[in-house]
């Protein structure tokens, strides 16, 4: 599964799945984003096996995706859940560090049978990462999972467009794999250890203007986080900081994924806060101020049940369902970069790199 085929399906409600597998991590990385370290905790595999068990053929997501921490440190659980998905028609991602790559090692035969049962294996590299693990021993990895896996990509991380760092890792990649390997820029937030960094700028919380519809992609695949919670919205650190109790969809423990998808497709707040945007939806029906961006103005909205009865209502006229719809059909008519777009600016078009020459640009919609 290429990268342009998972962003062709990105705005797609439920399309996808993320776990997060484990907070632990044999790497220190000074900029992690989950504050991860080896002896982080770490939560039964039960509420995960048991919700990907749950997938059946009519509902299944099209695809799982599995990070950490360090994923492949439950290297027998990562074939198993793929393994599994694979069985209803699912496909499955996993995201790595590549601790496993340190000093031109072979691959752990755990880590090697994991990788055969995925669709795509993404590795995950930076400045900090290449402190923990150099950037040869990364390739040298790289080119022998090549071998066992369909897809691979690398997800780059820098200081931003002009980041002469960034620019000259993105040419090492393109070199050494001559441009068949496809790449998601990123850029370094103060998030998790991340916070205790120089020179990194967070994302605007006040003086945000906010638009009229602004749709969230945020909240377009849930999250089952660590200890099995299940959240709407996939950005992990905030739901691992904040926990904004109006986007609990429900426990892997408890509930199938039947059941969590149909309330996350059915209840009205999810519904506008995905294609209106939580902007939209603050500034429509809360009482607050809306001007700390799109994540503060969501978290802002936990516990305000006047906000989510008026959004309820809304959406049930005729003139909310007719906005909803609207701004739907703008969502769903992309193609596979524009969520790469978003995310990586002028390095947004590096997701195609590899995408044979002639095919088509998935796009869902289609």
């Amino acid at each position: 599964m290429h990268l342009l085929e998972i962003g062709a399906i990105r705005n797609k409600p439920a399309a996808g799945l993320y776990l997060a597998l484990t907070r632990r991590c044999p790497l220190s990385c000074a900029h992690c984003s989950t504050d991860s370290s080896s002896t982080s905790e770490q939560h039964p595999e039960t509420p995960f096996r048991r919700l990907v068990e749950s997938f059946d053929r009519e509902t299944r997501p099209d695809l799982l995706l599995m990070s950490g921490g360090e994923a492949l440190l439950r290297a027998a659980l990562v074939a198993d859940l793929a393994r599994t998905a694979r069985s209803v028609g699912s496909r499955s991602y996993v995201l790595s560090g590549m601790w496993f790559a340190r000093e031109n090692r072979r691959l752990p035969a755990p880590v090697s049978a994991a990788i055969r049962e995925v669709d795509h294996f993404a590795a995950s590299l930076d400045e900090f990462h290449e402190r923990e693990v150099g950037r040869a021993d990364v390739f040298r990895a790289m080119h022998r999972i090549r071998q066992l896996v369909p897809q691979v990509s690398f997800q780059l991380t820098g200081r931003g467009d002009d980041d002469p760092y960034l620019q000259g890792l993105i040419d090492d990649v393109r070199r050494e794999f001559d441009d068949q390997v496809p790449i998601l820029v990123g850029t370094l937030s103060p998030i998790g250890r991340g916070r205790q960094l120089g020179g990194l700028t967070a994302t605007p919380t006040s003086g945000v203007p906010v638009a009229p519809v602004d749709p969230c992609d945020r909240i377009t695949w849930p999250l089952v986080t660590y200890d099995g919670t299940v959240y709407a919205c996939c950005n992990q650190d905030l739901v691992e900081r904040r926990m904004p109790e109006h986007l609990i969809l429900g426990h892997a423990s408890r509930q199938s994924w039947a059941e969590l998808r149909e309330e996350f497709l059915r209840r009205e707040l999810f519904r506008a806060l995905r294609v209106l945007g939580p902007s939209f939806v603050a500034s429509r029906f809360s009482d607050g101020p809306c001007d700390k961006g799109m994540c503060g103005n969501c978290v802002a909205l936990s516990g305000d049940a006047e906000a989510e009865r008026g959004v309820t209502e809304y959406l049930r006229t005729d003139s909310g369902r007719q906005v909803e719809a609207a701004a739907r059909r703008m969502v769903e008519q992309v193609d596979g970069t524009a969520f790469s777009d978003r995310r990586s600016g002028r390095y947004g078009g590096l997701v195609s790199l590899g995408w044979e020459a002639g095919r088509e640009q998935p796009s869902y919609a289609r």
